[in-house]
């Protein structure tokens, strides 16, 4: 049996998101806006006896404590990133934070029905003039609060769509769709498989006239091996008759009428968006979205019981309330206790690696599949074969999937008849 470790790069144990940095920068950011927010109040409360005003100053503190245990993971995360006593990096500490904080929302949100459902049956006077705007001033600074955490939390994407006319020019593509420039105008190509077989799609840019007998798409893969491709008419596109087997890394040259133009693929692991996400910086969002929630709720409720005197609005939204917090918690401490019991990561990155490793008649014994951080898996594969291939011919064949960070293969050799 032989046994190898892949460890990209250089069996590197950092395995933090790839806005780890920034994520923590702006969570900071948020924490010193709600600290300022909270001193103002707690201060002005007392200056100008409004026990309302300190009321939510010290709410404002929950509040940028939950987010203060979000920033002091992503420190922590980043300053022991290299430390040896982790044998998988530190890369889980977000989630684990997440898990935290995700338990704190749900205390959260028994608090806010408890009370709630008190008021209901005892009900308290309240004090509009001072409520509904403190209530709105609490809605302003959540919403600055999620457009700052928003800012670092997106993904960017490099676009070149640039093409010449030349024969057999080159371009090299990362997204989804690809714009190529031809004789007849600019087409745009891509492989779609969303819940089908996949095939090429070929649709015209500016919806000029395209016939399917002019195209033809010819992919040659990297052991050399050639498919044609022939098109039928979709209506709004044209759709290849043939299949696109797997893996999805090769050139495909693309002719138009007398126009070639080559575009080269390569395959994307396709791992789910929940093994990409930051769950730390989700809690944070979280936390700032139900704040965000239920100050519009407490508003609505405001508004209608000093109109139309419904006192029992407010103790009704506040249990509306507590269900929203509540759901959003309860899908935190599902994804984030996943995760820490190592779940397995990506259903379909797991039928990709098994495709990936019996396409040639190998047999998958055992996969284990686990996220290491965002954007990063790991994984031990143990495979059967009667083939001579050693674990370097099997690293090769996964080295296209790109979130797999750390893999251990074993390669058990059959020589039985």
């Amino acid at each position: 049996m032989f046994v190898s470790t892949i460890a990209k790069p250089a069996h590197s144990h950092v395995f933090l998101g790839a806005d780890h940095e920034r994520s923590e920068r702006r969570t900071w950011w948020v924490i010193w806006l709600c600290g300022a927010m909270m001193i103002a109040e707690i201060v002005g409360g007392l200056l100008f006896g409004s026990i309302a005003l300190v009321a939510d100053g010290l709410h404002m503190s929950t509040h940028a404590g939950a987010l203060l245990l979000a920033a002091l993971a992503y420190r922590y995360a980043r300053k022991h990133a290299n430390d040896p006593r982790f044998s998988f990096g530190t890369g889980k500490f977000g989630d684990l934070a997440g898990f935290t904080s995700a338990i704190i929302l749900t205390m959260i949100a028994l608090l806010i029905a408890y009370e709630a459902i008190h008021r209901f049956f005892f009900p308290v006077s309240i004090h509009f003039a001072a409520a509904i705007p403190i209530a709105c001033l609490g809605l302003g600074v959540n919403v600055v609060s999620a457009l700052l955490l928003a800012g670092g939390h997106h993904h960017e994407h490099g676009h070149s769509h640039s093409h010449g006319h030349s024969h057999g020019s080159e371009h090299h593509e990362h997204e989804a769709m690809h714009r190529v420039t031809t004789d007849t105008g600019v087409v745009e190509l891509e492989i779609f498989e969303d819940g089908v077989p996949p095939r090429f799609r070929v649709r015209p840019e500016n919806g000029q006239a395209l016939s399917a007998s002019e195209v033809t798409i010819e992919t040659v893969r990297p052991d050399g091996a050639r498919q044609v491709f022939t098109f039928q008419d979709r209506g709004l596109y044209l759709e290849s008759r043939e299949e696109i087997p797997e893996p999805h890394a090769f050139r495909a040259d693309l002719r138009v009428g007398t126009n070639l133009n080559t575009i080269v693929f390569e395959e994307h692991d396709h791992a789910d968006e929940a093994a990409h996400r930051d769950n730390n910086m989700r809690a944070a969002i979280v936390h700032v979205m139900a704040d965000a929630a239920v100050s519009i709720l407490v508003i609505v409720g405001l508004l209608l019981a000093k109109t139309f005197d419904w006192l029992w609005m407010d103790p009704i939204v506040g249990i509306v309330g507590s269900f929203v917090i509540a759901s959003w918690a309860f899908g935190l401490i599902r994804d984030t206790g996943g995760i820490l019991l190592d779940m397995t990561a990506s259903r379909s990155m797991a039928e990709k690696l098994q495709e990936a490793i019996e396409a040639e008649g190998d047999e998958l014994s055992d996969l284990h599949l686990w996220r290491l951080g965002p954007g990063h898996l790991g994984a031990i594969v143990a495979l059967k074969t009667k083939n001579t291939h050693g674990p370097a011919y099997y690293r090769a064949k996964l080295a296209r999937f790109r979130s797999l960070s750390h893999v251990t293969i074993e390669v058990e050799h059959n020589t039985g008849h």
